[in-house]
């Protein structure tokens, strides 16, 4: 293998440029320089994006040249990729400031450092699992005998990969004074920092461990094992240990060592003294290389037609695991522990994977918007000075600002009643049923738009359930918006429906309110009544349309039964409706026969398959426990429990994406046997992770509850009405009349499928129980939609 990677560099000049851009798996051409040691102009951006859709990174930009100019970093390469797509790609500053100065370019190899855990010995390990070759549940000690010695004998191979094994951060250089076997037989033979599986310590050790383990068990040399299952698979060939000549020369130095400047060689001082080759650091790499890991993670297991690892072992890999008070980890990748940072803070916090390494690198990837953020710089050239922690953070942070708003994305109504100049609304006498969340494209409040508009006369104001403001959790009065002065009638306190009183004056109501596309938030009821008294009145109805953030593609779950209508059940449909509040609005008035004066101001740019993080839209939470698009993806499912005894999340950092109670006994392990049978039901799009929590508010409140924690795996498979009544299922069967079942027909709303819970019947196939009354709910659906 190292003959054939030799040809590699002897041909670069060629090769490289030549079959990236033929490949048939979308490798982009590297541009290579021979001599790069003359001072040249500033790097040109080589930003290959889609010609349907330009992105603006000049913030990328502004974070990267000043830390330039700081002196933070000498120079850096940034990639920025969603799917298959590689979005934005330059290289800046220098590789070298001494002992000259070489400029960066995007063909650059760095030491990557802590990145080497995850891409090289994660991976490994997660490869010899698939080939049947080792267990990630084994003991160590089963491979690497010695291991067992003080106390370590049932340390996992999973517990390594968490960095909840016990082992020491790191370990005196005096240990390798006498050469690497030494070296590797204390390590080894050492006795644990901590009690195993009870703390996490980040653990350079741990995973010097996890490679010995890959070497035993493939009879390889680490570095010659993910070169040919990984490396070579994936078309990696600047992903090296132990870089030859050729490839040092576009190496980006470290540090002065041995009175040499490091180039090629490893930093990591352990690494360095293990020989180069180690499963903690020694890995080198160039963005382009860890954009085609990055994808094939994203493709789970593939790159273009080759398939490099199973999509079952990609979502082991990147699953979040707890691990104790410290957040979580996935298996050689960051989760949202201490070390999380390089998350950045607009990515979703419990499903991105991240890493970074000692001497600047960073790779950050969204499974679920599939969107990634490579970062490479050598921050410790030509001194280790400056930490940049604040500087991935931000990176990543405006990356994802970037690339999930999109500009050209979706114009809501109030947006598209301004292109028209407010005709719709000329000489007006104008109520406004609204909230925060009623806002134009560019953050304005539907208020303010509408006082300006000429011709037109804002009247009153009208809030809905949480307030104006959407952040009270009781009954709402009446209030004084501070910034209009206007008055504000309250639709969520004594009373739900718009009065004789509040309506006095006015000719129009306009309703601008974001909705979550589930039958039980009460938005949708608001708009119904709202309409109600409208049409009693002949007052005009106009409708300012908005997303549905979970697609508006089908509609799903049991349809309410007659006789159940509620505030949050106006009338039959189902529990995922797949309407925006416009058509909602249309199908009220004529399917239900309301019969007011409607008008519905349609938006521009959505399409039915969008989420809202493709719509360009920034989000607001439409209610305090609605904090983002993972909670309303869960919010159908997990939501049609909360009448229950089980507490939702309320209360906690995460509603909707985890549920449990005090009742399911965390040290009887209830709440692992719960997930494991949650995850024997194979539910499409997500898994479960146990997990132990107290609410500080709502349900439950200072009470130690075991429940689990939803992940979400792939949005797109999800069916949220199925999955939350076979969940209600499973606890019904676990746990019996601790579970307070029946309360959930409030919001189920279906007696037949509540006699089928309550009676064991739920099966797979729990979609034929509301078939045909969705086919028919579809039929009529269908003439009320809006949108392709």
């Amino acid at each position: 293998m190292r003959g054939k990677r030799f040809i590699v560099w002897l041909l670069v000049g060629w090769l490289l440029v030549v079959s990236a851009a033929c490949s048939k798996e979308g490798e982009r051409p590297e541009k290579t320089k021979e001599d790069q040691s003359e001072p040249k102009k500033p790097a040109k951006d080589e930003t290959k994006g889609s010609k349907k859709k330009v992105y603006e990174f000049s913030a990328v930009d502004g974070l990267v040249t000043d830390s330039i100019g700081r002196g933070d970093i000498p120079g850096a390469v940034v990639l920025i990729g969603q799917g298959d797509e590689v979005l934005y790609r330059k290289a800046y500053g220098d590789r070298a400031v001494e002992p000259r100065r070489q400029r960066m370019e995007m063909d650059t190899v760095f030491d990557l450092a802590s990145l080497t855990k995850p891409i090289a010995t994660g991976t490994a390990i997660a490869k010899l699992a698939e080939m049947g070759s080792l267990k990630i549940g084994d003991r160590v000690s089963k491979y690497l005998p010695e291991f067992a010695a003080n106390g370590k004998a049932n340390v996992t191979i999973e517990q390594l990969l968490l960095h909840v094994g016990g082992m020491a951060p790191a370990n005196s250089m005096r240990d390798y004074a006498n050469g690497p076997e030494a070296a590797v037989k204390k390590i080894l033979t050492d006795p644990p920092r901590h009690i195993p599986g009870e703390r996490f310590a980040y653990s350079d050790l741990g995973y010097i461990t996890l490679g010995k383990i890959v070497e035993k068990v493939s009879g390889m040399g680490l570095d010659a094992f993910v070169e040919e299952y990984v490396f070579d698979p994936l078309g990696m060939v600047n992903t090296v240990y132990l870089p030859p000549t050729e490839l040092r020369k576009r190496c980006a130095l470290t540090e002065k060592r041995e009175g040499r400047w490091m180039q090629g060689e490893v930093h990591d001082p352990r690494a360095y003294a293990l020989g180069g080759v180690a499963g903690h650091a020694g890995l080198f790499s160039t963005a382009d290389d860890l954009s085609r890991y990055a994808q094939m993670i994203l493709n789970r297991g593939t790159l273009g037609e080759r398939r490099v690892l199973l999509a079952e072992t990609v979502n082991e890999m990147i699953q979040r695991r707890e691990i104790g008070n410290a957040g979580g980890r996935a298996y050689g990748f960051d989760v949202d522990s201490p070390y999380s940072s390089s998350r950045g803070l607009r990515f979703a916090r419990r499903t991105t994977i991240t890493h970074t390494g000692y001497t600047g690198t960073m790779m950050t990837i969204d499974p679920v918007n599939k969107v990634y953020v490579i970062f490479l710089t050598n921050r410790v050239h030509p001194k280790d000075v400056r930490g940049i922690t604040g500087l991935r953070r931000a990176l990543a942070t405006v990356a994802a600002e970037i690339v999930l708003s999109k500009k050209d994305g979706v114009l809501t109504g109030i947006d598209m009643l301004r292109r028209t100049n407010f005709r719709e609304l000329q000489e007006s006498k104008v109520g406004l049923i609204t909230n925060h969340t009623g806002l134009s494209r560019e953050g304005g409040r539907t208020i303010d738009v509408l006082r300006s508009a000429r011709g037109v006369k804002l009247v009153r104001l009208f809030s809905p359930e949480h307030g104006l403001h959407g952040k009270v959790d009781e009954k709402v009065g009446h209030a004084v918006d501070r910034v209009s002065r206007l008055k504000v009638f309250s639709l969520y306190g004594d009373n739900r429906r718009p009065s004789d009183e509040s309506l006095k004056g006015i000719d129009t109501l306009v309703f601008d309110i974001q909705d979550v596309g589930t039958r039980f938030y009460t938005y949708v009821t608001t708009l119904a009544y709202a309409m109600e008294e409208a049409a009693k009145r002949k007052i005009k109805m106009v409708v300012l349309d908005r997303p549905n953030p979970i697609r508006g593609l089908k509609s799903q779950g049991p349809v309410l039964d007659e006789g159940m209508e509620s505030f949050i059940g106006y009338k039959p449909i189902p529990l995922v409706h797949g309407m925006t509040i416009g058509e909602l609005a249309k199908m009220y008035n004529e399917h239900f026969g309301i019969g007011c004066d409607l008008q519905v101001v349609k938006m521009a740019g959505w399409k039915r398959g969008m989420w809202w993080d493709e719509t360009g839209l920034t989000w607001v939470n439409p209610s305090p426990n609605m904090r983002n698009v993972n909670q309303a993806v869960l919010y159908p499912a997990i939501g049609l429990m909360e009448a229950t005894n089980l507490s939702v999340g309320r209360g906690t950092d995460q509603p909707f994406e985890l549920f449990g109670a005090p009742w399911i006994d965390v040290r009887r392990g209830e709440h692992r046997e719960l997930a494991e049978t949650l995850a024997g039901l194979k539910l499409p799009g997500v898994s479960f992770v146990p997990i132990a929590f107290t609410p500080n508010a709502s349900k439950f409140v200072g009470e130690r509850c075991g429940g689990v924690f939803v992940v979400i795996t792939d949005r797109d498979a999800m069916e949220p009405a199925k999955m939350g009544v076979r969940i209600a299922g499973a606890l019904w069967r676990l746990f019996g009349d601790r579970f307070e079942m029946k309360k959930m027909q409030r919001m189920l709303s279906d007696e037949k499928v509540m006699w089928a819970l309550l009676n064991g019947k739920v099966e797979k196939d729990v979609g034929e129980m509301w078939k045909e009354e969705l086919k028919a709910f579809e039929k009529i659906r269908g003439k009320y939609l809006l949108y392709d």
